[in-house]
């Protein structure tokens, strides 16, 4: 029985070329970047020319990329760092109810500091419109931050059309949460008017502990970490150098395969959807537009704990909630924000591919599922 890994908006499956590139760099390139010797002059040269790679693929300037541990780290970076460096235009930040645990909990941090934190729910189609933000904005609004993708139900918000709503806000920086669409769905940052981007490594077959908060030239950042100055003074601590390589590389890859791999993807994705929805009880959750490798739906009156399970036994591996929400057995705050009728939001199943998925993966899903459909519907039914 062949492993079906349909769980890629947690992490993915790091491309071997990536953990050669990684292993490689470890072995031969281990001196600290700012070490004097040629061991460390070599690290940073490697170091300097990851970072050359990540900027280009990504559309900004090499002096824009910072690399951080992950997304968490960015995430927290930007908003943290925006509002201690800022906190003189104001005290209120714009964002959705939709966003990922690591910005809605720094938020919560900066409420308990005296920030004002307005949160937009989407509506129940799972969308975030323009008008919603803009109706928003006041006076003392420091920050807005939306992520592009969401990562439970695949929605795209109009990020690049807040960025020009903003441009009528020039006192307003703009954080975008990329890292579910880094390597899948392009986004010029400067288009778009971002200030800060997030970026995270793993979401696109890199290693994990490598990510980047990409900081447009001329705003400034409030360091989380203080010590040798390292990342342009803004985040202190030795640098990961075979982890940048290895990200650079990743990335790359990753863009060369989109535009073939996201077409198949959708196919795949509306395959699913059409299979799912001739089932009795089930309910797609993601909007019509979304993004290619994201699919949630809810069966219901049926724990997804007890459909995870039942599709492990078969090998094919997918989630419920965002992976750093799970394990605790909460309900998805996204479909919660949406206001959706039953419970939906205590449901929710996600299923999330990657470029690696494989036709005959998405057919062997569709033969599981019917008889996990069967088995557990025949289980509750004999209950009642």
């Amino acid at each position: 029985m062949m492993m079906i890994y349909f769980d890629n908006s947690a992490t993915t499956q790091p491309w071997p070329s990536v953990l050669k590139t990684f292993t490689a760099v470890s072995e031969q390139y281990f001196g600290n970047p700012s070490s004097l010797h040629p061991q460390g002059a070599r690290a940073q040269r490697l170091l300097d020319q990851a970072r050359s790679q990540t900027a280009d693929l990504l559309g900004v300037d090499k002096k824009e990329v910072v690399f951080t541990s992950g997304a968490t780290e960015a995430n927290v970076l930007a908003l943290t760092g925006a509002a201690e460096a800022y906190q003189n235009r104001g005290n209120h930040i714009v964002t959705s109810a939709v966003e990922h645990p690591s910005v809605l909990e720094t938020l919560k941090e900066l409420e308990r500091k005296g920030w004002e934190i307005t949160y937009v729910s989407p509506d129940t189609e799972g969308n975030i419109h323009v008008s919603q933000i803009e109706k928003e904005i006041r006076h003392d609004t420091v920050l807005v931050s939306l992520m592009y993708i969401n990562n439970e139900i695949g929605s795209i918000y109009p990020v690049e059309e807040i960025g020009k709503m903003l441009r009528t806000h020039p006192s307003v920086l703009y954080h975008v949460d990329y890292v579910q669409g880094a390597g899948k769905i392009p986004l010029d940052m400067y288009e778009s008017g971002i200030d800060y981007l997030t970026i995270s490594g793993h979401k696109f077959h890199s290693v994990k502990g490598i990510g980047a908060l990409i900081v447009r030239n001329g705003r400034n950042l409030h360091p989380l970490f203080h010590g040798g100055g390292q990342e342009g003074k803004k985040r202190s601590g030795t640098e990961n150098t075979a982890g940048a390589a290895a990200m650079a590389r990743a990335l790359r890859l990753s863009l060369e395969e989109a535009a073939v791999g996201n077409d198949k993807l959708r196919r795949w994705n509306a395959r699913i959807e059409k299979v799912l929805r001739d089932y009795r009880g089930v309910t797609i959750n993601s909007p019509v537009s979304r993004a290619p490798h994201i699919l949630n739906f809810s069966l219901n009156g049926m724990k997804p704990e007890i459909i995870v399970q039942a599709l492990a036994s078969f090998e094919i591996f997918v989630s419920t909630t965002s992976a750093c929400a799970s394990k605790a057995g909460e309900e998805s705050h996204v479909l919660k924000a949406m206001n959706l009728p039953g419970n939906r939001a205590a449901e929710a199943v996600r299923l999330s591919f990657s470029y690696d998925t494989k036709e005959e993966e998405i057919e062997s899903f569709i033969e599981a599922w019917d008889e996990v459909y069967a088995s557990l519907i025949g289980r509750r039914e004999s209950v009642l």
